[in-house]
């Protein structure tokens, strides 16, 4: 092809087929054989062809956008961030504008008329903008299921919040902690909820009491500084601090500096202070430390931190994907895909980086 711009009859030409069912195998809609749709997709990436949104957009009446609702606490969240550019970018790769909702939300019948689709991200049972949400008229696509009742139905992207959280109470467990302790999210999220119930289910299974405390959902370091120093004044046998909200597991290290505990190791002795010999100070109990969110704030600590990597990036993209694939009627509307995360072990749990 020349440097004109390929057209849909430039792809129904290159694959024997009619300009309609070119159209058709590319949006997936129609009646065409798998292997005719296999074969127009194949030419229109090898001819480089990019669909005119913006008649495609009137042809079916669309606004070209989705939007999305993001906890109101994501604005200072890293993990909120990057998963609104994954999103945004995944979105755009179907010509689609991504508007970011307020949290207070709007009627539902005000954001049917100005997006195609709803993204709506870790939703709370408490927050009264989400049932709006999810019977606005248009597909929704929920980023972990909402646990409050709904009209309508809704896609989702999910994790095993429940396996993150049990790999990183075996891990410590592995390297020596006997008397593990969960500062867990409170609110009625799936996340938030899953971790709070496995804190104890595991627990229960394994013999262990497990000391569980409830901290804000966004908790800041300070907060969770705050909540440690207290926890482990009150119960010195806590030899393992796992911090579930996104950014504050340094508050856990400067609380065990604190007191004197050696954040990385299960035993005592040592200097936690570095510099010269007169500044040292002994250290009681170690503490290992862990976190639910992996993130800037859990790689660039001291120690860094072993933590589980939701991907955020990559899971925005996974639920844009999916809201893409139900407004091309590649998915159903109630469809549910999951997202894998990754367990990171580092110097905080005494492992390796």
């Amino acid at each position: 092809m020349t440097s004109r711009t390929v057209t849909l009859l430039d792809v129904a030409r290159a694959a024997g087929v009619s300009k309609s069912t070119a159209s058709d195998a590319l949006q997936g809609s129609g009646r065409v054989a798998e292997a005719t749709r296999d074969r127009v997709r194949a030419v229109a990436e090898e001819l480089g062809y990019r669909p005119n949104s913006a008649a495609r957009r009137l042809r079916r009446a669309s606004t070209g956008a989705v939007g999305l609702h993001l906890p109101a606490t994501a604005t200072r969240l890293d993990y909120y961030m990057n998963l609104a550019f994954g999103a945004v970018e995944r979105a755009q790769e179907d010509g689609l504008d991504v508007v970011l909702l307020a949290p207070s939300g709007a009627a539902g019948g005000r954001i049917a008329s100005r997006v195609d689709g709803l993204l709506v991200i870790d939703p709370e049972a408490g927050d009264s903008a989400v049932p709006g949400l999810l019977d606005a008229g248009v597909p929704v696509v929920t980023g972990e299921r909402y646990l409050g009742p709904s009209a309508g139905p809704s896609a989702a992207v999910v994790c095993d919040n429940a396996a993150s959280l049990t790999a990183l109470l075996d891990h410590v467990t592995e390297r020596g902690a006997r008397r593990p302790a969960v500062l867990a999210p409170s609110g009625s999220s799936a996340w938030a909820t899953a971790l709070r119930a496995t804190a104890r289910s595991w627990g229960l299974a394994h013999g262990v009491e497990v000391a569980l405390r409830t901290v804000p959902f966004a908790a800041t370091p300070a907060e969770a500084e705050e909540t440690t120093r207290a926890l482990l004044t009150a119960d010195p046998a806590v030899d393992a601090v796992i911090c579930a909200p996104d950014g504050s597991a340094p508050g856990v290290l400067r609380a065990a500096a604190a007191l004197g505990r050696d954040a990385g190791t299960t035993g005592g002795g040592g200097a936690a202070a570095a510099g010269p010999p007169e500044n040292a100070r002994p250290t009681g109990p170690g503490l290992l430390v862990a976190a639910c969110v992996d993130g800037p704030a859990t790689r660039g600590a001291e120690p860094p931190v072993t933590a589980v990597d939701l991907r955020p990036a990559a899971y925005g993209r996974a639920c844009a994907e999916l809201l893409c694939d139900i407004l091309a009627d590649r998915a159903a509307p109630d469809t549910v895909r999951r997202h894998a995360w990754s367990l990171e072990t580092r110097a905080s749990t005494g492992s390796p980086g």
